[in-house]
């Protein structure tokens, strides 16, 4: 379960001054909100397994900040940047991803139904290539 990453900017003594000059704690803290927010999203979901969200890392470095799974093996991954400069490496690891287990015979996997970049300073979603996206937290609804 995740809390809302306001307690957490409180309970560190952190306000919205402080986090603007410390954008380690602000892009932590804005990957947590966006993470609760999905986490939210999926348990609506009608074939959502008992952890909705998963987090991806393996021995490479690659990663993907959530990836949610349906009982039938569908599946979509996430990556959350807070400026737009930062959706083109997110993108660039989604693909690695979505590569990875293609190109794997012994990964009995289907390939995503969806991957994207969530951002915090977008102004409109879009797509960014091979059928990834950008989507500015804001447009997330269920």
């Amino acid at each position: 379960m995740r809390a809302d990453p306001s307690l957490a900017a409180t309970q560190l003594g952190r306000g919205p001054e402080a986090l603007v000059h410390d954008w380690q704690a602000f892009g932590t803290m804005f990957e947590n909100l966006c993470i609760r927010d999905l986490l939210v999203y999926a348990q609506a979901l009608p074939d959502i397994g008992f952890e909705p969200i998963r987090y991806y890392r393996d021995d490479s470095g690659l990663e993907a900040d959530a990836i949610i799974e349906l009982a039938d093996g569908r599946w979509a991954a996430f990556e959350v940047k807070v400026g737009e400069e930062g959706v083109p490496a997110a993108a660039s690891n989604l693909k690695r991803l979505r590569g990875k287990l293609r190109g794997n015979p012994k990964a009995r996997v289907r390939g995503p139904e969806f991957m994207a970049v969530i951002t915090g300073l977008s102004h409109y979603a879009r797509e960014v290539g091979e059928g990834i996206y950008s989507i500015p937290i804001r447009a997330l609804a269920p």
